[in-house]
């Protein structure tokens, strides 16, 4: 879905900049097309290695989300934290049968997202979390 999006708008980007380029400047100018277009065959490479990086594992208290490749972050929510758990699904993700799990906690900076599910594993995910976030809320 990401590189469809990424042909989509630096591929439109290389075929307005060489035609403009070109018709106004010179045919030498088109050439600065070629700026746009390395654009999209590096953006290719670092969609594919970004998608590879993401993981998540349901541990015995807690969700941990582990992503980046250059910049490595990983997020522990404990289930007890969790406030909201959501499922959504925009244009596009549905189009490509794509779900993201969203985790709302009391604090702002601990949202977290697991992006690119199937439908199905997104909205199990979300049941089993807000199972057990009620089942660990209820000790607090």
């Amino acid at each position: 879905m990401r590189r469809l999006l990424l042909v989509v708008w630096l591929g439109s980007l290389t075929l307005a900049t060489g035609l403009l380029l070109g018709l106004l400047a010179g045919p030498a100018w088109a050439a600065f097309a070629l700026v746009p277009l390395a654009l999209m065959v590096w953006g290719w490479e670092m969609i594919g290695r970004n998608w590879r990086s993401w993981r998540y594992a349901e541990r015995a208290d807690d969700l941990l989300i582990s992503r980046g490749v250059l910049w490595h972050t990983v997020t522990v929510v404990p289930y007890g934290r969790m406030q909201l758990v959501e499922v959504t699904s925009g244009p596009v993700e549905r189009h490509f049968g794509l779900a993201s799990v969203q985790l709302h906690t009391a604090a702002a900076a601990t949202d977290a997202t697991i992006p690119g599910l199937d439908p199905g594993e997104a909205e199990r995910l979300r049941d089993r979390l807000t199972e057990l976030g009620e089942a660990r809320s209820a000790g607090l």
